[in-house]
């Protein structure tokens, strides 16, 4: 560039400094409306072509060449793009006022920094941030993105629905086709969604096996149901994966948005509770604010359930297990029980579904095996001698899939002191008969510390006798509900002998549950029921109360 020597013909002091510059500089002198005469540039400059009359020049160039005109004291600075496509730069750029020495107080410095690398780096970073790697698709930050970029966008243009889907039994797929044809599933799953959405619908894969849907409604339900429809068909035919041929069904919750509302997020996690009833339905869910406070109260239960387990604020209550034949106290089942904060008793048939949703059960069963263990202990104690009875704690399908059950058996005895024989476990008949080798394999653990094992809710589930034979069970519980209103209905009366008769070829005890009159405990002792349990007898009491139970009943038979 030639050195404008307009005016007095003096030499500047920066002219032969700003070529030895490592990143392009110039020496400028602002003009009207942003334009700039070049009064020095060194060859990096120079390289960048920018005209002098911002032909070329970016306007976040000329704007801050015109913001120096008006605060010439000022430093400025900026970023720009310079070019387009392939061969665009990202530049940063500062334009300074020169020392008063220099000779001339109408100059400035520009100097431009190159960081087209470091803006590409960022630019990658940010879409993996807000990408799926697998599909191309937005991820669950590049959808709740999306939304709101379109929600600013378009206004109050409408309602729009935002639609959660979930693959059903993708997991066990995976498992049998192996994770390389189930990543290929996914990708196959989404190029079909792709082609059912209409033109403006945004596509995101939200989890592993979920993927979202925002799209604009003008008809309400109508519209979401018309939507879900032609999105279910495209599940109507197996998936071709290599040689495979895969069927798989989704399910569906929406949450419609109205065009006022711009939290995306809340909308988010209103499909998820519709999708979570859509999950046991098998129908499309749309969200109903009754279901999120329903939501919210579970997961305050669930975080205050969490709190009481490791603070140990829980507390067991024992029902009494009878011997029908002697009327004597043959043992007791540990329930949990459960106070709140407010120190109202929340009901299991509350907080128990909620442990199990959360995996919170696993803790809790650990909880309870150890504290049966410990209060067994204090009353031996108490007693002055070993207290000759059983108690009985409930384990959940979950802790026997997810536990080391004969583990937390074996730590609470040891700890404790006491014997195998005095803690029987009782698993479910679906926990038992779901995974045969499972429950071979775990029970065979607890015969070997010389617990005893209870089949609990016997007879409402499908049992296969095969399995039933190899099983190390000690007793089959009776459940409730053929024991109610046995006394008139044969057919109960039956199938409780057919029960008592199967234990029996078995080489097991039967205990009854649900005993509410004498003439039921009469007649299940008629049966040869071994163990009746029930408001007959006693309702679920606190340690120290059980305990005197237990004493009245070696003096005098309470059946």
């Amino acid at each position: 560039m030639p050195i404008d020597r307009t005016g007095e013909d003096r030499p500047l002091l920066f002219v032969g400094w700003i070529d030895a510059l490592p990143v392009p500089a110039a020496l400028i002198r602002p003009m009207a409306r942003g334009n700039f005469r070049l009064h020095a540039s060194n060859a990096a400059f120079d390289r960048l072509g920018l005209s002098p009359v911002g032909v070329d020049a970016p306007i976040e160039l000329l704007r801050a060449i015109e913001r120096t005109s008006q605060y010439p004291d000022e430093t400025q600075e900026f970023s720009c793009q310079l070019g387009e496509g392939l061969a665009a730069r990202d530049l940063r750029g500062s334009i300074g006022p020169l020392p008063t020495e220099s000779g001339d107080d109408g100059l400035f410095l520009l100097t431009l920094i190159d960081r087209t690398q470091e803006m590409m780096t960022e630019r990658n970073l940010r879409r993996e941030l807000v990408s799926d790697s697998l599909t191309g698709l937005p991820n669950r930050a590049g959808f709740e993105e999306l939304v709101e970029q379109r929600a600013r966008t378009e206004g109050a243009s409408g309602d729009h629905a935002i639609l959660l889907l979930d693959l059903a039994r993708f997991s066990r797929i995976n498992e049998h086709i192996g994770p390389m044809a189930g990543d290929e599933l996914i990708i196959t799953v989404a190029r079909r969604l792709k082609s059912s959405l209409r033109s403006g619908d945004i596509l995101a894969r939200t989890g592993g096996d979920e993927f979202a849907i925002s799209s604009r409604i003008a008809g309400g339900r109508a519209d979401v149901r018309e939507m879900a429809r032609r999105i279910r068909g495209c599940f109507d035919h197996p998936f071709r994966i290599g040689e495979l041929k895969v069927s798989v069904d989704c399910a569906l919750g929406c949450a419609i948005q109205p065009s006022i509302d711009t939290d995306i997020a809340d909308q988010i996690r209103h499909a998820q509770i519709a999708l979570k009833r859509a999950k046991q339905t098998d129908r499309i869910e749309i969200y109903e604010p009754e279901a999120a406070m329903l939501s919210d109260n579970r997961f305050g239960l669930e975080t205050e359930l969490r709190g009481a387990i490791e603070e140990d604020r829980l507390h067991l209550a024992f029902q009494p297990l009878i011997e029908l034949s002697s009327g004597r106290v043959a043992g007791f089942e540990a329930l949990a029980r459960w106070d709140n904060s407010s120190g109202h008793a929340v009901s299991p048939t509350e907080f128990i579904p909620i442990a199990e949703d959360s995996g919170l059960i696993v803790p809790l069963g650990q909880w309870a095996i150890g504290k049966a263990a410990e209060v067994l202990a204090e009353w031996d104690k108490q007693n002055g001698a070993v207290v000759d009875a059983y108690f009985s704690v409930n384990v959940s399908a979950i802790q026997l899939v997810r536990d080391d059950v004969a583990g937390v058996v074996r730590q609470a005895l040891e700890k404790h002191k006491i014997g195998g024989e005095r803690l029987m476990i009782e698993l479910t008949e679906s926990a038992i008969i779901g995974d045969p080798d499972l429950a071979l394999s775990v029970l065979s653990e607890l015969k070997a510390l010389d617990a005893r094992v209870a089949m609990d809710d016997f007879g409402t589930g499908y049992s296969n006798l095969a399995y039933l034979q190899r099983l190390p069970i000690d007793v089959l519980k009776i459940d409730r509900s053929f024991v109610e209103h046995m006394v008139d209905d044969r057919d109960k009366v039956a199938i409780v002998r057919t029960i008592q008769s199967l234990a029996e070829v078995l080489g097991m005890k039967t205990t009854a549950e649900g005993v509410e009159t004498t003439d039921q405990a009469r007649l299940l002792s008629a049966l040869g029921c071994d163990f009746g349990q029930g408001f007959l007898f006693a309702r679920p009491m606190a340690s120290k109360p059980a305990l005197e139970y237990w004493r009245q009943s070696l003096v005098r038979p309470i059946f």
